[in-house]
């Protein structure tokens, strides 16, 4: 198994124009998610070997890099992001086997593979954790989590204030192993997720060489969950409000976005420079300012952070113009590529999200107006795409996939659903298989059902719907991505020019190209910016003057 491994793509970017000082600098990665990707076996779950057999796909969609959600040994108390053993393949998915077939699939097709790491917490059934429990107060293995006696007069309180993401106290108490009331543990997201401490230098050990393992079965990169919340602040103390999720993302928190982080990631930093293949870090960051957000790129640590500032951004020019600048600004003093994203495993589709009205945040459950939700989702990706820098695409979204809102309650698994008080608890809704087929049980899933159900009439959006169809969203998508492979001005650099532009609307310059967009509701006439390269809706010019459709975007070249 590893006397013959994997070794790094060189990726086709590298050997297109010379502006390329990384291959991540300006890449398109696909997020798989992959239990709901492709079903290898037909159990109704996705798997490795389903993403492997659909790798051909991905390489007509023309992405640099696939990025792949959890798939280590995993109870799925969080659909894998509470991990058991960081260096096996849970059954569900596969085996070691079956990844090192899908990284050499997929740098045989000039595709780089980039995968989760989840170093804030493990699953509560991790070999430390479970021994940490057995052996009771005083085991050694509980300094590599975060126990604590409790307060009040028999340590039946919290030791202090926090809440879990998931909604109710952020501590769960154990029991001894004499059945007496014990020590409690901190788990920031679900009781199944005790999260590590990172003072200890033996998890800063085994994520080094957790990081190795995989570096050496040719991983090209890996998306660092929770990146800003790996160290808390010294001594736990209480945050002091009873708005807490609220503040999330808005301030400092003493569990999140602490200064201590970057120490970590220079060290990883260090290690992944000792391979081949430009091997790279991706932040998944929630911090108060992408000016905050900057401090995971600069040149010694990551080499690029999500940009969630822009996803969480409503269909709006002003609002718009406004994240784009300050987001490239940010990112230019550290001398990182910016990020942009519209859609994850995490949030409400941007197909759904922009059908409903603005200010309802990222978790949605309401339909909303279908057709004008596409309509703003298509515009909404090609102005992604024209942005200097790295743009990722969540599977399904280059069907237009819309959120499933109307889930039986039945049929859920998100936890955050059945934990009062925490985050909405609609994730499911986003993590739908996606269609292949027409027809079939899963609509080409799989051979058989699937792990949650489709909607009837997903076939219409399925790829082999789309797939050659004029004015398709799967069209559009692999137009656009070609064509930002193909013209210099597309991607590369870090900066804009912006034009001229009646209000609602959107118009910058870039080497050679223009980027227009209508975010009104309603047709404008505006001068003629060169030739049509790629429009999201059909439009036509009159002379020296074009109609530019409600909520459209047009790529010019000039």
């Amino acid at each position: 198994m590893t006397q013959h491994l994997a070794a790094p793509s060189t990726g086709t970017s590298d050997e297109a124009a010379g502006h390329r000082t990384g291959w991540w600098q300006d890449a398109v990665i696909y997020q798989v998610y992959p239990r709901s990707f492709a079903d290898g076996n037909g159990d109704g779950m996705g798997d490795l070997a389903g993403v492997r057999g659909r790798l051909p796909y991905l390489k007509e969609l023309g992405v640099d890099a696939v990025w792949l959600s959890p798939f280590y040994a995993s109870p799925q108390a969080d659909a894998g992001y509470d991990v058991a053993d960081y260096r096996a393949i849970d059954p569900m998915f596969g085996s070691l086997l079956d990844a090192d077939a899908l990284i050499r699939d997929a740098h045989d097709l000039g595709l780089r593979i980039i995968v989760d790491l989840v170093p804030n917490h493990s699953s509560d059934q991790h070999e430390w954790f479970k021994r940490a429990l057995a052996e009771g107060p005083g085991s050694a293995l509980r300094d590599r989590y975060h126990f604590r006696p409790g307060k009040g007069t028999d340590g039946e309180l919290p030791p202090n204030d926090w809440e879990s993401i998931f909604g109710g106290p952020a501590w769960t108490r154990t029991v001894n192993p004499d059945g007496t009331p014990g020590e409690w543990y901190l788990h920031l997201f679900a009781p199944e997720q005790p999260d590590f401490n990172w003072e200890h230098p033996a998890v800063a050990d085994e994520f080094r060489s957790i990081l190795r393992f995989w570096l050496d079965m040719g991983v090209d990169g890996f998306r660092v969950d929770v990146a800003h919340g790996l160290v808390k602040a010294e001594g736990l103390p209480d945050l002091g409000t009873h708005d807490q999720l609220k503040l999330l993302g808005n301030d400092v928190m003493p569990f999140f976005d602490q200064d201590g982080v970057h120490e970590i990631y220079r060290s990883w930093r260090t290690i992944l420079d000792e391979y081949p293949g430009d091997r790279i870090a991706v932040a998944e960051a929630w911090t108060p300012t992408v000016e905050r957000t900057a401090n995971y790129v600069r040149p010694d640590e990551m080499h690029q952070a999500f940009n969630f500032q822009y996803l969480a951004t409503a269909w709006d020019a002003a609002a718009l113009r406004e994240v784009i600048d300050t987001s490239l600004d940010a990112m230019r003093p550290v001398g990182a590529p910016t990020t942009w994203v519209l859609s994850n495993h995490d949030v409400t589709r941007h197909a759904t999200r922009f059908a409903n009205p603005a200010g309802l945040g990222t978790q949605i459950r309401t339909p909303g107006d279908r057709e004008l939700g596409l309509r703003r989702a298509r515009a909404a990706s090609l102005l992604m795409l024209a942005l200097p820098g790295s743009a990722y695409v969540y599977q399904g979204e280059e069907l237009g996939l819309p959120d499933v809102t109307d889930l039986p309650d039945e049929a859920r698994q998100d936890p955050s659903f059945f934990r009062a008080d925490g985050q909405d608890g609609f994730r499911d809704g986003c993590r739908v298989p996606i269609p292949w087929t027409r027809e079939g049980s899963s609509y080409g899933f799989g051979a058989g059902g699937s792990w949650l159900p489709q909607p009837t009439g997903w076939g219409e959006l399925s790829v082999e719907a789309q797939t050659g169809a004029a004015g398709s969203t799967l069209e559009l998508y692999r137009a656009a991505i070609a064509a930002r492979r193909a013209h210099p001005g597309l991607g590369a650099g870090a900066d804009v020019r912006w034009l001229e532009a009646p209000a609602g609307l959107l118009s910058f310059a870039r080497p050679g190209f223009v980027c227009t967009v209508n975010t009104t509701g309603a047709p404008v006439r505006i001068p003629v910016q060169g030739t049509v390269l790629l429009s999201s809706a059909p439009v036509e010019t009159d002379g020296d003057t074009v109609e530019l459709p409600a909520d459209t975007t047009v790529w010019w070249t000039v």
